[in-house]
């Protein structure tokens, strides 16, 4: 399956200011990416890459004031098939897990794992089978205990606010799970890219990027996403991290107004 995959975003700023960008593909997309994967940037601008501690590929410029716009136009390569699902997949106990995975455990800024999570964590799913049967009770819950609503969005809800307010975005559903995850010893660390439509009904909302998670069971990591809550065909991964702070698509130091946005997606006829 070939996937067109890109984006167009555009700022009005106040004055020339550093910005960060986390618009690029994975690095583990690198070989299945058919059309070269490069940011277009109006006006023309020197973008500097380099990876950051999660081994995601970042851009850096100085934006001027006025107009700016963003702009990266791929093609991949994706095998077609949905989500790998491992159900016999078990959960390692902490003192056995490698090293590098133990920082999807702890807390992060969206991710209370050190609040009443905890306790609710294990009341709600202490109960059920350690591995994947447990993450996928927990996705269970965050699907069914939060309510859609983009209108809702707010950039500083956390886990702990998702739990008692109920309602959110992607990232919302991903946080509750996520810090879930880590409240029963599960490494787990939330991702960001692309996900259309593909081979499930076409969604009147315009496209958007997508949250899902990973969880770290049976000596590797698999994919899990809390709002579909169903194996999905097509994901396209731009970063990962503890949660969403850590993937921010954009990071200004200084103030700009976005003026528009506009994501696709769309497999390919070949």
């Amino acid at each position: 399956m070939i996937i067109n995959v890109g984006f167009e975003i555009s700022f009005d700023s106040h004055e020339s200011a550093p910005m960060v960008l986390m618009l690029y593909l994975h690095p583990s997309r690198e070989l299945t990416t058919l059309c070269p994967d490069y940011l277009q940037v109006t006006p023309s601008l020197p973008v500097l890459q380099y990876f950051d501690i999660y081994g995601n590929r970042c851009g850096r410029i100085m934006a001027p004031a006025g107009r700016l716009t963003i702009r990266n136009d791929a093609v991949v390569q994706d095998c077609g098939l949905t989500d790998l699902q491992a159900p016999q997949a078990g959960q390692a106990p902490v003192q056995d897990l490698p090293h590098e995975v133990l920082l999807y455990l702890l807390a992060s800024r969206y991710c209370e794992v050190d609040s009443e999570l905890k306790d609710i964590a294990w009341s709600l799913f202490g109960h059920t089978q350690p591995g994947w049967p447990r993450v996928q009770a927990i996705c269970d819950f965050a699907h069914q205990h939060i309510r859609f609503d983009y209108m809702q969005a707010r950039a500083t809800r956390t886990a702990l606010d998702v739990y008692r307010e109920q309602v959110g975005v992607c990232r919302d559903y991903m946080h509750l799970a996520i810090t879930l995850c880590r409240c029963c010893n599960i490494p787990a660390r939330y991702c960001t890219g692309y996900l259309g439509d593909i081979g499930v009904p076409a969604s009147d909302a315009p496209m958007d990027f997508s949250a899902w998670f990973e969880a770290y069971l049976g000596g590797q990591w698999y994919t899990f996403d809390a709002r579909n809550n169903i194996p999905r065909t097509g994901r396209v991964l731009m970063a990962r991290g503890r949660d969403a702070a850590d993937v921010a698509l954009t990071t200004t130091f200084g103030r700009n107004t976005l003026h528009s946005f506009n994501v696709w997606t769309d497999p390919v006829a070949g």
